[in-house]
């Protein structure tokens, strides 16, 4: 076979599988940096490989877990900065702050993160012009302390836990102060600094409250078995906003699906590996809510839940 009808063959073949999708598509390689590992996080990127995936994109992902750590965070955006990457999906505000403050040369999508705005990661919710996007998971925290409140009417001193280090929950905790307020309750916080002194915070809420709020904060929903046995033992009723956390052990939910939250973030990736510049594609919010509701968990806590709101409930556990 001569060297010509080689390469008419070798050309053909490449047509043939070009029109056929079967060879010459793109693998995106994508890194995922995530500040520490909680059912929600997960689900959030769940979500987004999802959306890749439906988008018809082929795609490798670079895992890197932060385990809590911001210098962990940093170390990770460096290296993302270095690989040859094709887009980067930064979940969660700290790991999120340290990829847009090192990385310039990828384009990246956040998500899971309450106020982008706050946080330094886009100037506006429209399009950036930068190299950034994503999704916020902006808690509808006064609609949840509302519907708590009509749930458990006796329970005036509301406590809670979270990591003043983390700029996510210290703006939740904000919302959580005004929701609290406007409906006559009061707020016990008690701050931690890592996963370890969770349990320990927990306690210290023992005879000072009527119930206990757990917001958007990482650090403590990467800890929630210790706050859900204090609950347990103590019989103090245990609530938050993220549904992904009812399973292990709160009453109840009333909140986002942290996998819709990464769908969307991932329709965005869609965009950008598709060849639209990320700062022409605006931030969005997650609207999606629904109440779950776990009939154990308030047995568990000497609590009883009106067949009102397990009719309204999306999904019980029993």
């Amino acid at each position: 076979m001569s060297k010509r009808t080689l390469l008419v063959l070798v050309v053909a073949l490449a047509a043939v599988l070009a029109v056929s999708g079967t060879a010459l598509a793109k693998t995106y390689k994508i890194g995922v940096t995530v500040i520490v590992s909680h059912p929600a996080l997960e689900s959030d990127q769940e979500g987004f490989e999802k959306a890749i995936a439906e988008a018809g994109l082929e795609a490798e992902y670079d895992y890197q877990n932060a385990q809590g750590d911001m210098a962990n965070a940093t170390t990770i955006a460096q290296k993302f900065k270095n690989d040859n990457l094709d887009l980067v999906h930064a979940i969660a505000t700290p790991t999120a702050q340290a990829a847009v403050k090192v990385i310039k040369n990828h384009p990246i999508v956040y998500s899971s993160v309450t106020d982008p705005v706050d946080a330094g990661l886009v100037k506006t919710m429209g399009p950036s012009g930068t190299n950034v996007t994503g999704i916020s998971d902006a808690w509808p925290i006064e609609r949840q302390i509302e519907l708590y409140h009509q749930m458990l009417p006796s329970a005036k001193k509301w406590g809670t836990i979270y990591n003043a280090g983390d700029a996510n929950s210290v703006k939740s905790i904000s919302w959580t102060r005004d929701a609290m307020k406007k409906f006559g309750l009061e707020l016990v916080e008690v701050t931690i600094s890592n996963s370890a002194e969770v349990y320990t915070g927990a306690q210290t809420l023992v005879g000072r409250v009527d119930a206990i709020y757990i917001t958007s904060d990482n650090t403590v929903v990467s800890a929630l078995d210790s706050v859900v046995k204090v609950a347990n033992n103590k019989k103090i009723p245990l609530f938050g906003g993220d549904t992904t956390t009812v399973e292990k052990g709160m009453i109840a939910a009333y909140g986002l699906n942290y996998f819709q939250v990464g769908y969307s973030a991932g329709k965005k990736a869609v965009l950008i590996l598709k060849g639209q510049d990320p700062g022409t594609v605006p931030s969005g919010l997650t609207e999606n809510l629904s109440l779950w509701l776990n009939l154990k968990a308030a047995k568990d806590q000497n609590v009883t839940v009106s067949e009102k709101y397990v009719k309204m409930a999306e999904k019980v556990f029993r």
